[in-house]
Formats: C-alpha cells, sequence, structure tokens
C-alpha cells in the first residue's frame, strides 16, 4: 500500500528514500517539495528523475484535505475553512487578519499586518468545557501530522492562488501567513506527538518560526514539562478562566483530574525551562469570575508565574445545544469588564484583550463545531424532548 509522505519529518524523508534505493539527499529534496514548494503530485518535482518520481508514484501519496466551504466575515475578513478528511470526518480552520505594532528605539511604531491561521489538531475535543461548542461532539478521533500540517499547506497555497473562487478581501501586502496558533478543535496536549511532529514541519519546512507559533491547553501538565523540554522556542497558552478550584472545575471538568496546584507547577517549569512568558486566557462570565477577589486571585498569580493574561470575550455557544449548565452563561457586562482589565492594569498586571473576530460567522473562540455534528446535537435534544413528553403505556399480556 503507498504510503502518505504528507507529515513526515526531513529524517523520515530521508530514511524513505534510502528505502527505495536512493541517496538521503533525495529525502532532503522531497521535503523542500513537499513544504516550500507545497506539491501536490510527484510530476511537479522537476528536480527529480523521470524514474525516481515513476517509483515515488508506486511507493507514496501526497494527501490532502478536501475543502467543503469558505465562509468569510464582511465584518473583519476573518475566514472560516470546513474540510473533509479522508474518512468522511470535518474539521474547521480559521484565518484572522489583523493589524500589530512594532516600535523603534524612538518609540515610533509602524503598523504591520498580521495574518493568523487557527489549526485543529483533533476531530472534535474529549474535555468538555461548557462554554465551548466543539466540546459538544465529544471525540472522534486525533488528526494525524500530515492532516495538521496541511491545514496550513492548503490556506497558503489559496492564499497565493489567483482562482477568484479563492479570494479573499484582504490588502496585497497582508497575504503573506504570519502566525500558526493551536487553538482550533481539539486539546494538542492529548495529541501531542503529532502536534510536536507538526510544529517542527511548520518550522523547519515551511519556514514559520517557532516563535510565531503558539500552543493553547486545557493544562496537561506532563505535556506542558515535555514541551518545555522539546519545544523550548514554540508559545504557550494556557486556558484559565478561574483561580477558583470549585468554579474552574465546573467551567472545565479537566481540573477534577489535574488541579491548579499541578498546573501551576508546570507553568513554573515551562518558565524555567524556556525563559518564555506564558499567556493565560481568561474568558469573563457574568458573576461567575468576574469579581473583586478573581482581580485579587490574578495578581497572586502573576506575581508567581512571569505571565500575560488574556482577556477573551465570551462568544455564546446556543446553536451547538450546550449542556445545562453552559446554557446559563453569559457575558460579563462591558463596563464591569473595563473595570476588570483597568484594576489589573494597575496592579501592573500584562494584559491583553482578544477581540471577537469572526463572532458573525461562528468563528471566534469557542464557537468551532462542524454542522453535521451541530445538526446530531439538534437531532439528539429533539429525541429527548420526545421521550420526556412521551406517556409510557404497559404492554398487556394475555393469559
Amino acid at each position: 500500500m503507498p504510503k502518505n509522505i504528507k507529515g513526515c519529518t526531513i529524517s523520515e524523508l530521508q530514511e524513505f528514500a534510502v528505502s527505495l534505493g536512493e541517496k538521503p539527499y533525495r529525502g532532503t529534496q522531497l521535503f523542500h517539495a513537499l513544504y516550500r514548494m507545497m506539491v501536490l503530485s510527484f510530476e511537479e518535482i522537476t528536480t527529480m528523475s523521470k524514474q525516481f518520481r515513476a517509483q515515488l508514484q508506486d511507493a507514496a501519496t501526497i494527501e490532502t484535505l478536501h475543502l467543503v466551504s469558505v465562509n468569510a466575515s464582511p465584518q473583519d475578513n476573518t475566514t472560516k475553512f470546513l474540510f473533509k478528511l479522508s474518512d468522511e470526518k470535518y474539521i474547521e480552520s480559521v484565518l484572522i487578519p489583523s493589524q500589530t505594532f512594532e516600535y523603534d528605539d524612538d518609540g515610533e511604531a509602524t503598523r504591520r499586518p498580521r495574518l493568523t491561521l487557527c489549526i485543529s489538531t483533533q476531530v472534535g475535543c474529549p474535555l468538555d468545557c461548557v462554554f465551548c461548542a466543539t466540546g459538544t461532539m465529544g471525540l472522534q478521533r486525533n488528526l494525524t501530522a500530515g492532516e495538521i500540517v496541511e491545514q496550513v499547506l492548503f490556506i497558503k497555497r489559496m492564499l497565493l492562488s489567483d482562482n477568484a473562487e479563492h479570494s479573499f478581501n484582504l490588502n496585497e501586502d497582508n497575504k503573506t501567513l504570519t502566525n500558526v496558533v493551536f487553538m482550533g478543535m481539539g486539546e494538542p496536549m492529548l495529541n501531542f506527538e503529532n502536534v510536536q511532529k507538526a510544529v517542527e514541519i511548520l518550522s523547519t519546512g515551511i519556514e514559520i518560526s517557532a516563535k510565531r507559533i503558539t500552543i493553547s491547553t486545557a493544562g496537561i501538565p506532563e505535556k506542558i514539562k515535555q514541551m518545555a523540554d522539546e519545544q523550548p522556542r514554540t508559545k504557550l497558552a494556557i486556558s484559565l478562566h478561574s483561580l477558583d478550584e470549585v468554579v474552574r472545575a465546573k467551567l472545565m471538568p479537566i481540573t477534577n483530574k489535574y488541579s491548579l496546584h499541578e498546573l501551576f507547577s508546570a507553568a513554573e517549569y515551562y518558565y524555567a525551562k524556556t525563559k518564555q512568558r506564558i499567556t493565560f486566557e481568561y474568558i469573563l462570565f457574568d458573576g461567575v469570575n468576574d469579581t473583586d477577589e478573581d482581580i485579587h486571585r490574578i495578581v497572586r498569580m502573576s506575581k508567581r508565574i512571569p505571565c500575560k493574561i488574556n482577556i477573551i470575550p465570551f462568544h455564546p455557544i446556543t446553536f451547538a445545544n450546550p449542556a445545562s449548565y453552559g446554557a446559563t452563561l453569559r457575558a460579563t457586562p462591558y463596563v464591569r469588564t473595563e473595570k476588570f482589565i483597568e484594576q489589573l492594569r494597575e496592579r501592573n498586571v500584562s494584559v491583553f484583550v482578544r477581540s471577537s473576530s469572526g463572532e458573525d460567522i461562528q468563528a471566534a473562540c469557542g464557537q468551532l463545531v462542524t454542522e453535521s455534528a451541530r445538526r446530531r446535537q439538534t437531532i439528539s435534544k429533539r429525541e429527548e424532548h420526545k421521550k420526556s413528553n412521551t406517556v409510557s403505556i404497559p404492554s398487556l399480556v394475555l393469559q
């Protein structure tokens, strides 16, 4: 059976070339063809002989994703992509255009375009965070390293395409992919090997610096430590959302397995090993985690762990039919949110505010759930409703 080489590292492709009777450098050529030239067929690799290309045709395949739909926001040009995998399962990726500022020695600011791709690592997610639509899908399977990498390659090819069907409402100076965030569907740390492999390919093959790659996790302590040991340049973001153990457990059931103490120990290890500040992601929920005491807890934590706090607006997920507690959550009102942020900054906490890019197309943080999963949830809810409203009639037994 032909080997799918999408997702293979340079060393794996060198070994593959040797297994076909070629020199290792042929594997290096293949690596550059796959990830820099972004070829879709062996015929496109003109640096190789026809004989070797024919051999590759028999021994290997270059799998890609099937694009099902593209949904672009008319408000901010955030674009959501629905992909079908080879086994008929579906994932989503989100392209987010924005602006950042760079400052020179005199404090003069220069506006720089940023184009971030948010990619998925699993089909669905097993963690069941009550504020996240993806959790309603459950876990269907892990993505392969090739499927993770191909999300980036597919979008890069589309950005370079002149095909009007694949056009984006982006300025010409904002069509270069600058950042990749592992914040789409799934928990990256539960697909650790494939995620680390994908990071290696992105940074060495596709030439996206590891410093521009962020891995977001709900908090798997042993994997955070392993990431510090194996990928010290990649940025780490941790979904926190509360520093009250009981409240966090209601929002994120993973807390029942890993305590905040274990999480912070891993975070301290990460910083000691990498000297990189951690980003703690914090969604504000009205009356749940937005009190003065919550502010004091964040201040105390920031003194313990060098970090940034990323305040994220809550994006409703009623379309995904969340469980009872998730359905009761509401966003903290604007005035209280501003006060919360101001009080943190007054106490020298580094605070950033995540925009709600793509909310109008259900592509913002926590809103990714495929349409097929959404339909299953709706059907399931209807069936439960029918059962609860059905009168049970005992069967008659003839004697």
